[in-house]
């Protein structure tokens, strides 16, 4: 497929506005980052990403692979750290996320500390704006 000169110089100057948009705030853009990937990434599972169980971008109720309904992520920032008593450990959002990387995708976890992990959680941690902490609390 060959472009024009002008199509590749309009889709330059599209990149470097969206690269432009977010050079200046790197919250938003690691929130913006997270969505992408929240979104699109399969961790090199079968094929599912995090919306495949949270539906409308974490924001609406959700189903897991079993069919069983789950909350939306509206809250989930707000809510963590909590006890998992299956885990039987306290835990944090990062960890929930890992977990759920490893149970309902099927895939390769991040790393702790992983840039992919870290805007994934500010994506979610986004969701929570303005909801009051309540640790330990249940799920919206």
């Amino acid at each position: 497929m060959k472009f024009s000169k002008k199509a590749a110089l309009f889709s330059a100057v599209l990149l470097s506005a969206s690269l432009s948009a977010h050079a200046g705030d790197p919250l938003q853009s690691a929130i913006q980052d997270g969505k992408q990937a929240f979104s699109h990434e399969t961790f090199g599972g079968k094929g599912k990403t995090c919306d495949a169980c949270h539906s409308n971008d974490g924001v609406g109720p959700g189903k897991l692979p079993n069919g069983k309904a789950i909350p939306s992520l509206s809250n989930a920032a707000a809510i963590f750290p909590r006890f998992n008593p299956k885990a039987k450990k306290v835990v944090t959002l990062e960890d929930q996320i890992r977990a759920c990387v490893k149970n309902a995708l099927q895939g390769t976890p991040p790393e702790a500390g992983n840039e992919k992990l870290t805007n994934i959680a500010a994506y979610i941690t986004s969701l929570s704006q303005g909801k009051p902490i309540d640790m330990g609390g249940k799920p919206e």
